[in-house]
């Protein structure tokens, strides 16, 4: 049995091979990813499959407990029965990946880590990267015990326009010191939008997913902030949470807004909610003499305080634009996560902002931070 495992196996990777050898889409400098995948209940999973149909990544195998679920992934992606696992440990007895990526509920990323670092693997979470300061704290401990790279992925990461933004607001004194950053994330809701069943089940739980929209759409604001100010932590947290929609969405909050104070003066609201119009994820940073606004992934507007017009502003294509390029990247030495918004220095910042933010929004009070 384990010799026709394993034969299917081969014959599965021999394939996913062939796939890469041809694929034209891959940055060249990156090498691609041998991975392990750790759940499949976070809908991001079904972007990892296409980056896997597209040759971007080969995935060596699937840890996913919910056999209803690994028979939906398996007809929809003609994916062989050799590559997947009941668990996480059983998966990681048969393979040694280069990296796993996590695509379960975020109380259940400290389990991930917790497999993984001491066999020396690294490991990608989807953002955030904890529900509570403890888990991040004790997820940070592992991975530098084991010496493993441990990041957060966020759409967001790999949007040319907030890469630009950051740019220019390094590059460009003339815009002077950085006062207010605003930051809107979100949707019309999970359920609204056709969240699977499996991902609303964790999403919507106050303990498996830390909060609603406070956690879901919160992190982003939080994540951009600390890139933007050099990895610098609030000095105070203060939020309102709201459940517009009880009747949706009964044990968690749907709406969020969290305001930031920085020791330099500099002011960071985050709006998150699932009571959008549509899906929004955009960043306005207001400088001492300008105003830029990453409308999307590919639009960035400024205005300057002696001018009335705003005007569009060229977008040059990331450096990155995919998070398997730059973890490969990153595993291989290329290049140094630092304060990046992947890093485990600014995820750590973002958890504790977003328990402060449910801290003051269920005590009332503003939340400074040690």
């Amino acid at each position: 049995m384990k010799k026709i495992h394993h034969v299917l196996l081969r014959a599965w990777q021999l394939l996913l091979l062939l796939a890469v050898l041809s694929s034209t889409t891959v940055n060249a400098h990156a090498q691609i990813l041998r991975v392990g995948v750790a759940g499949l209940n976070h809908d991001h999973a079904y972007g990892l499959m296409q980056q896997s149909k597209r040759g971007e990544v080969i995935i060596l195998g699937i840890a996913e407990p919910n056999r209803a679920l690994v028979e939906k992934y398996k007809q929809r992606y003609q994916l062989p029965d050799s590559i997947f696992y009941a668990s996480l440990p059983a998966m990681l007895s048969r393979i040694h990946p280069d990296a796993v990526l996590a695509y379960n509920a975020i109380a259940d990323h400290l389990a991930v880590v917790e497999a993984c670092a001491p066999k020396g693997i690294s490991v990608m979470v989807e953002k955030p990267l904890a529900t509570t300061n403890e888990q991040a704290v004790r997820m940070a401990t592992l991975a530098a015990q084991y010496k493993i790279q441990l990041l957060t992925n966020f759409e967001t990461t790999w949007y040319s326009s907030n890469q630009q933004l950051y740019s220019i607001v390094k590059k460009d004194t003339a815009l002077g010191p950085v006062k207010k950053m605003v930051v809107h994330m979100g949707h019309q809701g999970p359920k609204e939008i056709g969240c699977s069943p499996e991902f609303l089940a964790w999403l919507t739980d106050p303990v498996l997913n830390g909060g609603g929209a406070v956690m879901d759409f919160g992190c982003y604001g939080a994540n951009l902030m600390t890139w933007l100010m050099d990895g610098q932590k609030p000095v105070a947290v203060t939020a309102i949470t709201r459940r517009i929609k009880p009747a949706l969405y009964p044990k968690v909050d749907d709406d969020a807004t969290i305001l930031l104070e920085y020791a330099n003066g500099a002011t960071g609201i985050i709006e998150a909610s699932w009571n959008w119009p549509f899906g929004i994820k955009d960043w306005e940073v207001f400088a001492e003499k300008s105003y830029l606004h990453a409308l999307n992934g590919s639009s960035l507007q400024r205005r300057d305080r002696d001018s009335a017009k705003y005007y569009d502003l060229p977008v040059p294509t990331a450096a990155y634009t995919s998070n398997l390029v730059y973890l490969a990247d990153v595993l291989h030495g290329k290049i140094k996560p630092g304060n990046d918004l992947s890093s485990l220095e600014n995820n750590l910042i973002v958890v504790q902002v977003l328990n402060a933010a449910k801290q003051s929004a269920k005590e009332g009070r503003r939340i400074a931070l040690p």
